[in-house]
């Protein structure tokens, strides 16, 4: 799921978003294939997002 189709208010955190980051490795065996690759970009985008509304949040 792209971080943009989420609904306002509905975002995971960036410790979510980081341990299914970590999932993906740890499936992959540290080889990511095109389409897991695709997924991963997909979520350091969202972690990215999640760790800047975390500081907007704090501030």
């Amino acid at each position: 799921m792209s971080p943009d189709s989420l609904p306002p208010g509905s975002a995971r955190s960036a410790a979510e978003v980081n341990e299914q980051i970590r999932a993906l490795w740890l499936r992959a065996g540290g080889l990511l294939s095109a389409q897991e690759r695709a997924e991963y970009e997909l979520l350091v985008v969202e972690w990215a997002e999640a760790i800047r509304e975390e500081i907007i949040q704090a501030a």
